[in-house]
C-alpha cells in the first residue's frame, strides 16, 4: 500500500477555486455525500480524484 501524497489531497479552499463554488457549497456537497472526504484530526481534505468523480457524475446527469 502506498501513502498518498500531499498533492493528491486539496484543502476546501482548493476544491472552492476549481469548482468556483462558495464554501458553503462545497460543505454542502460533503455533507450530502456527492463529493468524498476524509478527516485528518481537525482538517477536512478532498482527494483530487474525488472532484474528478464528481464533475464526471454531473456531466454524465447533464448529459
Amino acid at each position: 500500500m502506498t501513502p498518498v501524497a500531499t498533492a493528491e489531497l486539496l484543502t476546501v479552499p482548493e476544491v472552492m477555486a476549481r469548482l468556483r463554488i462558495g464554501r458553503s457549497t462545497v460543505y454542502d456537497l460533503i455533507r450530502s455525500r456527492r463529493l468524498t472526504s476524509i478527516t485528518i484530526g481537525r482538517s477536512r481534505r478532498v482527494p483530487v480524484e474525488a472532484v474528478r468523480n464528481f464533475i464526471n457524475h454531473e456531466m454524465e446527469e447533464a448529459a
